[in-house]
């Protein structure tokens, strides 16, 4: 059995409230990744409002910002679950699969979830601070809207540690599989899952 087929079946043994967490990620990523047209569109129509009719609102400058911010918040989880973040590899392309899933477990449980919760934490009175002024720009004209930008440091490392959960678990499942030790196999075709995720075959 190949190890990229028992990680298939790792995959589809996940707890269904690890794959609702995919799923969520994956929709909010695709979903504000409209937002890098809704930038350029909008940052192009500031452009020439300004040098072609010397007009210009603020609320439509600082709508950029906004959405630039959304976009890196929200998105972050989703770049984490497709391993797209840029990263200084000197090491890990080149190992195994069982020391890329031990690195993914020790980074997961290290650094991703006590670093999301610390943030998490430590955002809590500071966009509630912002949510009790209904915190709004400081630019006369401005988007009105800064307690609601705020909420995004609250959301990203939510969506974060769902993200972390659900690497961590494919990670530790990947493992389990390539270890095998005294787990017991789920089937004949050599691939070996904890017990706690193996299903019993319906008796007919």
């Amino acid at each position: 059995m190949t190890t990229e087929r028992c990680k298939g079946r790792a995959a589809r043994r996940l707890p269904a409230l690890i794959r609702l967490g995919d799923r969520l990620n994956e929709h909010i990523g695709r979903t504000v990744a409209w937002l890098t047209l809704a930038m350029v569109l909008t940052t192009f129509a500031v452009a020439m409002l300004r040098y072609l009719l010397d007009m210009g609102w603020i609320a439509l400058q600082e709508s950029v910002t906004y959405m630039h911010g959304l976009l890196f918040m929200l998105a972050a989880a989703y770049t984490l679950k497709h391993d797209a973040h840029v990263r200084v590899d000197l090491v890990y392309a080149a190992r195994s699969p069982r020391f890329k899933a031990l690195v993914d477990l020790a980074g997961t449980l290290l650094l991703l979830l006590p670093m999301a919760v610390f943030l998490l934490v430590q955002s809590v009175d500071y966009v509630v601070a912002s949510w009790r002024l209904w915190e709004g720009s400081r630019e006369a004209g401005g988007l009105n809207l800064v307690w609601l930008l705020k909420s995004a440091l609250l959301v990203m490392p939510l969506l974060m540690i769902v993200q972390g959960l659900s690497n961590g678990a494919r990670a530790w499942a990947e493992l389990t599989l390539m270890d095998g030790g005294d787990l017991p196999p789920s089937s004949t075709d050599g691939c070996r899952f904890p017990a706690a995720t193996v299903s019993e075959p319906t008796k007919r």
